[in-house]
């Protein structure tokens, strides 16, 4: 059945989890529309994959309510399951098993037509044709995670729920990995992906972070930066840790971030800041105020929401 594409692939209104006595999704609300990369970002424990896992079916919420493809989160779990692509955390498939075996034996549980040629083109298309007849458990961890990739997309579903799909691969294995998801997007299929890294964050076309089962920030990159309020500067000079570990007790200055040859800083109170560069600085350093950063801005959120503020 092809989407609806008038109304979002996901959307969802205070989605809540409980385990015993635990919130570990409170009052979620989150549109992602076709075509798009969400990105869902949070420290570990956050409800990050709890949340995805209520989306696709294999958990229900405790309350909330909400459509994934179309379908009720709650009552039509069973129509949601079948057009979703779901990729965990940890490498899933049969180490002692062949790539191709790995994609046949998937095919066969998907109940995919023509399932030698369909896993021959995906073979293909995620470009593991040296591999195919190498065990999965020899392959490295990028290679791994495409074939992940290519197993949860044998069915050709239209939503893709992939939970920190990079973890401990390569930067090139990383890159070459997001090409894939942003070629697939641009093809009408839909992204919704965990992670922790900032450099894949800012390849999403829209984000949200969560924290101890809460979100408190979602839009564009520049938005989620631009809602948080930070100013950050930059200093240049010599014995930069000494100077830092000086500033990090001035008044105004919350985050104290060696970058290489460079200190930055960053804080809500700008005037604060700014006083307590002028006043400890001295004319062997050079600073000036630079835009703040995204992990600045997800740092200054966990801290908030560990310290219990709005």
């Amino acid at each position: 059945m092809p989407l609806d594409t008038d109304r979002p692939v996901i959307d969802v209104t205070g989605v809540t989890k409980v385990f015993g006595e635990k919130t570990v999704v409170n009052g979620i609300d989150m549109q992602v529309h076709q075509g798009e990369i969400y990105g869902f970002l949070g420290p570990n424990g956050s409800g990050k994959t709890t949340f995805l896992r209520m989306l696709c079916g294999l958990l229900i919420p405790d309350a909330g309510q909400g459509t994934c493809l179309g379908f009720d989160i709650l009552t039509e779990s069973r129509r949601i399951k079948p057009r979703v692509g779901y990729m965990a955390q940890k490498f899933s498939l049969y180490t002692d098993l062949s790539v191709h075996e790995n994609l046949l034996f998937m095919a066969r549980i998907y109940g995919v037509k023509r399932r030698r040629a369909t896993v021959r083109d995906m073979i293909t298309r995620m470009e593991l044709d040296p591999f195919t007849h190498q065990l999965a458990g020899a392959l490295s961890g990028g290679w791994k995670q495409r074939l992940a990739l290519a197993a949860c997309m044998l069915h050709n579903p239209d939503l893709l729920l992939l939970d920190e799909p990079t973890a401990g691969v390569d930067p090139k294995a990383r890159r070459d990995f997001w090409n894939q998801v942003h070629k697939l997007t641009s093809q009408g299929m839909t992204a919704l992906i965990t992670t922790h890294y900032m450099d894949e964050a800012e390849r999403c076309h829209r984000l949200a972070y969560i924290a101890y089962g809460n979100l408190l920030a979602s839009g564009t990159v520049q938005d989620v930066i631009d809602q948080e309020g930070l100013t950050s500067f930059e200093i240049v000079g010599p014995e930069l840790y000494k100077l830092g570990e000086r500033l990090k007790s001035c008044p105004g200055i919350e985050q104290v971030v060696p970058f290489g040859n460079t200190l930055h800083l960053s804080g809500k109170d700008r005037d604060a800041m700014q006083s307590a560069l002028q006043t400890e600085v001295d004319s062997q350093y050079q600073w000036r105020q630079i835009e703040p950063s995204l992990e600045e801005v997800f740092i200054s959120l966990m801290n908030r929401a560990r310290s219990g503020t709005s």
